[in-house]
C-alpha cells in the first residue's frame, strides 16, 4: 500500500462532505469508505440530512483509522470544528457554509470544491437579489484553508457523461491527501456496475485537474457573460432590426439587443419592432449629460414589460423539445424513457385572461363567475407531458400565441406598461433621477398569479412616491430606497416604513 510518509495514526483521518440533493453525496461517502475498507482500515460514516431537496445540503462525515494491535478504533459520529482534514463541497456555496461552521481551517484543512453555483431555494425564492456572492467565498477560501482545489467539476462531470461525484472523487485522489493509491479508487468504482466507464472518465479528469487546479486562481466564471452583438442576424427582417439597435446610445446597445432575442421570442419579429419604437420615443427623450442611462434602464424593463410572464408563455416552455433535451441530458438519462409531472395551480384571473379581451373583461366584471371559475381551477392540475394527452393539453395553451394580441390578459399588460412609460416621461424633464428611478421600479412587477398581484401592488406604492420626490435632489437615491424596501420581504412591511419616514421628511 502507498501509504503517505506525514499522515499520523494517532488519530483518525477526517472527511466531511457537504452536498445538496442530487448531487450523488451518498454515493461519494461510500465509495471513500469502500476504498479505506479495501485498503484494510477501519472507516464510518454518518450523515445529516438537509430539509428537503435544494433547500438544505446533507452533511456527510467520515473517520477512518487503520486497527492497532487487532482492536477496532473508537470513531466519532461527527466533525469537530476546526479538527477535519478533508472538507468536499459539490457546489461552491457548500464550501462557503463549510468556512462558516468552521470546518475547515488554515492549518490543517484541505477544501476540494467545484466552483459551479447550483441555487438553492433560498436564494431563488428572495423577491430581489438573493444569489450569494461566488467572489466572496473565493477569497475566504484562500484563508481559511491549508490548500484549496477548485474547479468546475459539474462541467466536468457533464462532459464525462456522469454525476459530480466522479470527478470529486478523482480530485480527491488526485490531490494525495488520503494514504491510499489510485487503483483502489477506481477498482471501487467499477464495483458499482452502472455507468462505470463514464465515472471512471469523470473521475480521471478530476485527478488530472486536482493538481493544476488550486487557489489563488479557482476557476469562477463570470456571473453576467456580456454577449457580443453580432453584425447579421442572418435574416433580412431580424437584420433591420438589429441596424436600428446600432442607432441607440451606445450605453443601451447590449441590454436592447437581450431585449429584442426576449421579446421576439415571446411573440414575433414584429413585437420585436414594437419594442424598438417605443425604446427609440424614450431616447430621443434623453440626454448625453446624464450618460443616456434612462435608456439604458429603459432598454431592460421594457423588454421584461412587454415579455410578460402568462399562461401562453409557460405552457410553450414546459413544451419545447430543447427543454427536454436538456432534462434528459441534466439526468444523464441516454436513451432511457423519462416523465414530466407538471404542477399547475392557476386562478381565475389567469383562465379568463386566456378570453378575447371583450368577453374575458365582460366575465372578470361578475363576482359570481369569477368565484365559480376560481373554485374549480384553484383544486390545481397535475399533467403529465411525457404522456400524449397531458402534452396535447399544454401544447394547445401554447398554440394561443398567435392570437395573444387580441387577449384580455395583452389589453391589460400593455394598458399598465402605457402608464408606466408616459409616468417615466413626465418627469423626466422634471427630475431625470426620478424618471430612471420609475422606470427601474417595473423589476417589482414579474411572475404571474399571486407573485404578479404582490408585485404590482409594491409597484403602485413605490411610484405613489414620485409627487413627494419631484422637487428633491436625492430623489433618485430615495426610489432607489423604495425599490429596495420592496424587494426585502413578501407583505411590504418594510417598504411601508419607508413610505412612513418619507412623508415624514
Amino acid at each position: 500500500m502507498n501509504v503517505r510518509s506525514d499522515i499520523s495514526f494517532d488519530k483518525p483521518l477526517t472527511v466531511a462532505i457537504m452536498a445538496m440533493g442530487g448531487q450523488g453525496g451518498g454515493v461519494l461517502c461510500d465509495w471513500i469508505v469502500a476504498v479505506a475498507e479495501a485498503n484494510g482500515w477501519h472507516a464510518q460514516s454518518t450523515s445529516v440530512p438537509g430539509v428537503a431537496q435544494r433547500t438544505g445540503a446533507t452533511l456527510y462525515y467520515i473517520e477512518m483509522l487503520p486497527p492497532r494491535d487487532g482492536k477496532a478504533p473508537v470513531l466519532a459520529l461527527m466533525p469537530t470544528p476546526g479538527d477535519v482534514d478533508v472538507v468536499i463541497a459539490a457546489e461552491l456555496m457548500e464550501a462557503g457554509r463549510s468556512i462558516l461552521r468552521g470546518l475547515a481551517t488554515p492549518d490543517k484543512t484541505v477544501l476540494i470544491t467545484s466552483t459551479h453555483r447550483a441555487y438553492a431555494v433560498a436564494e431563488k425564492e428572495k423577491p430581489g437579489e438573493g444569489i450569494g456572492d461566488p467572489r466572496a467565498v473565493n477569497a475566504a477560501a484562500g484563508i481559511a484553508a491549508r490548500r484549496v482545489i477548485a474547479f468546475d467539476m459539474d462541467a466536468v462531470a457533464r462532459k464525462a457523461g456522469t454525476v459530480v461525484s466522479s470527478p470529486i472523487l478523482g480530485a480527491l485522489a488526485g490531490a494525495a491527501v488520503l494514504p491510499f493509491p489510485r487503483q483502489s479508487f477506481e477498482e471501487v468504482i467499477s464495483v458499482g456496475g452502472k455507468g462505470v466507464s463514464s465515472s471512471l472518465k469523470g473521475f480521471a479528469e478530476g485527478f488530472g485537474l486536482a493538481s493544476s487546479n488550486e487557489l489563488p486562481l479557482a476557476r469562477i466564471a463570470s456571473p453576467n457573460p456580456v454577449t457580443a452583438i453580432p453584425a447579421s442576424l442572418g435574416r433580412a427582417d431580424l437584420d433591420r432590426l438589429l441596424a436600428r439597435i446600432g442607432g441607440l446610445p451606445v450605453p443601451a446597445q447590449d441590454m436592447a439587443f437581450a431585449g429584442l432575442k426576449r421579446v421576439i421570442d415571446f411573440q414575433d419579429v414584429a413585437y420585436g419592432g414594437e419594442f424598438l419604437d417605443r425604446l427609440e420615443r424614450l431616447a430621443a427623450l434623453d440626454t448625453s449629460s446624464r450618460q443616456y442611462a434612462f435608456t439604458a434602464v429603459a432598454a431592460k424593463y421594457l423588454a421584461a414589460a412587454m415579455a410578460y410572464d402568462d399562461v401562453i408563455g409557460v405552457a410553450d416552455l414546459k413544451t419545447r423539445s430543447a427543454r427536454f433535451s436538456r432534462i434528459a441530458k441534466d439526468m444523464n438519462a441516454g436513451d432511457a424513457p423519462l416523465y414530466f409531472t407538471e404542477f399547475m395551480h392557476p386562478r381565475a384571473e389567469e383562465v379568463v385572461g386566456l378570453l378575447p379581451a371583450g368577453m374575458g373583461a365582460w366575465v372578470s366584471a361578475r363576482s359570481a363567475w369569477m368565484k365559480t371559475i376560481d373554485r374549480v381551477v384553484n383544486r390545481g392540475r397535475h399533467v403529465q407531458t411525457a404522456k400524449l394527452g397531458g402534452f396535447l393539453q399544454l401544447y394547445a395553451i401554447s398554440s394561443l400565441r398567435r392570437f395573444r394580441r387580441k387577449l384580455l390578459r395583452h389589453r391589460t399588460e400593455i394598458a399598465h406598461m402605457e402608464a408606466w412609460l408616459s409616468l417615466a416621461t413626465q418627469y423626466v424633464g422634471k427630475n431625470y433621477d426620478l424618471a430612471r428611478g420609475i422606470i427601474a421600479a417595473r423589476r417589482l412587477i414579474k411572475g404571474y398569479s399571486d407573485t404578479h398581484a404582490r408585485g404590482q401592488s409594491k409597484y403602485d406604492r413605490v411610484v405613489s412616491a414620485a409627487p413627494l420626490l419631484v422637487a428633491r435632489d436625492d430623489a433618485g437615491q430615495w426610489i432607489d430606497r423604495l425599490i429596495t424596501a420592496a424587494l426585502k420581504d413578501e407583505d411590504g412591511a418594510a417598504l411601508d416604513g419607508a413610505l412612513k419616514t418619507l412623508q415624514s421628511l
